[in-house]
């Protein structure tokens, strides 16, 4: 029994983000998301003109649910910047030190694999980390104003971090242990600290 999509192109990327999240864009074939996805291949085409656009809308998609997620943490009222900021990398850590295979951020998984083979993956996934890292920045700013952030170049402070965080994702994969995620958290409450 096929199921209806009111949003087939959705349904696509949403199948492949689950798909290419535990195995990886190169390895991960056309048929296998179109048959996961219950959607014929002309569909797939109607939508996106080859394997490489889909990875940019995948990821624009990816971005796109991602910052919704940080802004609506950020906005959050009744806390200090530094709470949200640490609330932030709590939910990454939680989100980072689970199975490998469960882990859904696509940024730890594809950045190194897609930045020499698509250029246009490449600008997508810099962009959208410069978007988070803006987004960071922000909050830092915030907790500097209500005075539970330290006055710091806050830029610079949430490139470091989020570089800090990614880094420390990458070899909580290669060791499949949280200890890289824990360093990262001490670090981070070290930076921000008042």
């Amino acid at each position: 029994m096929k199921i209806r999509h009111d949003d087939t192109r959705q349904h696509i990327l949403d199948t492949g983000h689950g798909i290419i999240a535990g195995k990886g864009f190169s390895s991960v074939g056309l048929n296998e998301i179109l048959n996961t996805a219950g959607v014929p291949k002309g569909s797939f085409y109607h939508y996106f003109e080859s394997k490489e656009q889909y990875g940019q809308a995948l990821l624009e998609s990816y971005f796109e649910n991602y910052l919704a997620g940080v802004d609506a943490l950020f906005a959050s009222t009744g806390t200090t910047g530094q709470e949200r900021l640490m609330l932030f990398w709590q939910r990454w850590f939680n989100n980072h030190s689970v199975e490998c295979d469960a882990q859904k951020c696509l940024v730890v998984k594809l950045s190194a694999e897609v930045a020499d083979l698509s250029d246009a993956m490449r600008v997508t996934l810099r962009d959208g980390t410069e978007r988070v890292m803006a987004r960071i920045t922000e909050c830092i700013e915030a907790g500097i104003a209500d005075g539970s952030i330290p006055p710091l170049d806050a830029a610079a402070t949430a490139q470091t971090l989020y570089q800090l965080w990614l880094g420390a994702s990458l070899l909580a994969k290669l060791h499949r242990k949280a200890e890289p995620l824990e360093h990262a958290m001490r670090v981070t409450r070290q930076i921000i600290a008042k």
